[in-house]
C-alpha cells in the first residue's frame, strides 16, 4: 500500500515464523497490534484507543533492536486514532506529541512540525510558533542532509506564522500595532526571502511575502521575487507561478505589456485549458500586429477540453475570426476526426437549443467554417427545434 501507516503496520505484524527469537511478550504485543489494526480498519476508534494504551510497552523491551521503527509506529497510530476519536481533546494531542518527542531524536523535528500544524488548524497560532521556534534551534549530533532540509521547512513555516500574526495586526491597525507589524514583517522576511534558494513549489510562502512587500510598497522587490519564482530554471514547472506574476502585473497596471503577455504565454504552454487563456487570446488580438492564427489556436485548445464545451464567453470570440479561413483550415485539419463529435452532433444541437439558445446561435453560425460536414444536420436540428417551439407557442 502507498499509505505509510499501513506499510508500518504490515511490517510490524509480519509472520512470526520470520522471527525465531520471538518470546511470549513479543507474541502478546503482536496480537495487541493486530487488534489495533483490525479496529482501525473498521473505524472502531474507542476500541483502538484502549488497545493503544497497552501497546507502547513494546518500547520497554530491552531485546528490541528496532525501537525507532516502533516509536514511529506508536506516534502515527496515536495521532491517527486521536484525529478520529469523537472525544479527543487538545490536551491528548499535546501529551502524545511531547511524549514522542522525548522518546528519541530521530523524528523530533517532524513531530514538532506536525504538532505545530495541529495547533495552527485549531487556532493556536502563538503556541504553534513557539513549537517551531524551539525546533528551529534544536540540534543533535552531526547535522544530516535530511535534518537540514527539515530545519529549512520549519524555518519557512515559522515565517508563515509570522505572516499570519502580521495579518491579524494589520486588520486592527493602530499606532501601537504599526511597530509590532513591522517587527513581524522583518522576522518573516528573513526566511521567506531565502526560500528561493531552495527549488520547490512554495506558493503560500511566496504569496505571503509578496503581500507584505505590496503593503510596504516595495514593488521592485515583489516583482523580482515573482519573476524569479516563475522563470528560475532550477524550479519545477509551476503554472501558479505565472498566474501570480500576471495577476500582480495586472493589479499594478504594468505598462510593460510584453511581460504580462509573456507570463500568459508560459501559462498557455503549461495549462492550455486555464481560464486566463481568454485574456491571452485578447492580448494576441489587441497587439500592434494581431496574431489571429495564434489567438484562434488558443481558443480552440480551450474548447478541446470538456470543461469549456458549454462556455458562451469562449465561443463568442470565434465569430470575430471567421474571415480568417486559412488559419481555420490549418488548425481544424488535425481535429477533423474527433472535434465535430465533441461539439457538433444532433444531440448537442438539441440540448443547446433547449438549455442555451444563445450558445446554439453562435455555434450554428460557425458550423460551416469549423465543421463543414456537419452543417446540414446540426443546423437543421436547430431550426427543427425552433420551429417546434414556435408551433407550441401558437
Amino acid at each position: 500500500s502507498d499509505d505509510p501507516l499501513l506499510s508500518l503496520l504490515s511490517s510490524a505484524t509480519e509472520d512470526p515464523n520470520k522471527s525465531p527469537k520471538e518470546t511470549g511478550f513479543h507474541q502478546s504485543t503482536r496480537t495487541c497490534l493486530e487488534r489495533i489494526r483490525e479496529a482501525l480498519l473498521h473505524h472502531r476508534w474507542q476500541e483502538a484507543s484502549e488497545y493503544m494504551a497497552c501497546y507502547p510497552q513494546m518500547l520497554e523491551d530491552p531485546t528490541n533492536g528496532t525501537a525507532q521503527h516502533y516509536k514511529e509506529l506508536i506516534w502515527r497510530l496515536s495521532t491517527e486514532i486521536l484525529h478520529h476519536h469523537p472525544n479527543s481533546k487538545m490536551e491528548d494531542y499535546n501529551n502524545i506529541y511531547e511524549r514522542m518527542k522525548n522518546s528519541g531524536v530521530r523524528h523530533y523535528l517532524m513531530i514538532c512540525l506536525e504538532h505545530s500544524f495541529h495547533l495552527m488548524l485549531n487556532g493556536h497560532i502563538e503556541d504553534a510558533k513557539r513549537q517551531l521556534s524551539v525546533a528551529e534551534s534544536w540540534r543533535h549530533g552531526k547535522e544530516s542532509a535530511s535534518q537540514l532540509q527539515t530545519t529549512k521547512l520549519i524555518q519557512a513555516y515559522r515565517s508563515l506564522l509570522d505572516y499570519i500574526i502580521w495579518c491579524d495586526k494589520k486588520s486592527t491597525l493602530s499606532d501601537d500595532h504599526n511597530q509590532d507589524m513591522h517587527n513581524y514583517f522583518r522576522q518573516a522576511s528573513v526566511n521567506l526571502k531565502e526560500i528561493l534558494r531552495n527549488p520547490g513549489v512554495w506558493d503560500p510562502f511566496i504569496l505571503s511575502y509578496v503581500e507584505m512587500l505590496e503593503f510596504y510598497e516595495d514593488h521592485s522587490q515583489a516583482l523580482q521575487i515573482l519573476n524569479d519564482y516563475a522563470y528560475d530554471s532550477n524550479f519545477p514547472p509551476n503554472p501558479n507561478a505565472h498566474v501570480y506574476l500576471y495577476q500582480y502585473l495586472k493589479r499594478h497596471d504594468c505598462p510593460d505589456k510584453k511581460m504580462s503577455k509573456g507570463a500568459l504565454k508560459m501559462l498557455h504552454l503549461l495549462v492550455p485549458s486555464h481560464e486566463l487563456m481568454l485574456e491571452y487570446s485578447s492580448f494576441l488580438l489587441q497587439s500592434e500586429k494581431p496574431d489571429i492564427q495564434k489567438a484562434f489556436g488558443v481558443i480552440l485548445e480551450m474548447l478541446d477540453f470538456a470543461c469549456w464545451r458549454d462556455n458562451l464567453d469562449v465561443w463568442k470570440i470565434l465569430p470575430f475570426l471567421e474571415d480568417w479561413k486559412n488559419a481555420v483550415s490549418e488548425l481544424m485539419a488535425v481535429r477533423k476526426d474527433w472535434w465535430p463529435a465533441l461539439h457538433f452532433t444532433t444531440f448537442h444541437a438539441s440540448r443547446d437549443s433547449a438549455e442555451n439558445p444563445e450558445l446554439m446561435e453562435v455555434k450554428a453560425s460557425l458550423t460551416k467554417i469549423l465543421c463543414p460536414g456537419r452543417t446540414q444536420r446540426f443546423i437543421s436540428q436547430h431550426f427543427d427545434k425552433n420551429k417546434d417551439m414556435v408551433l407550441k407557442k401558437k
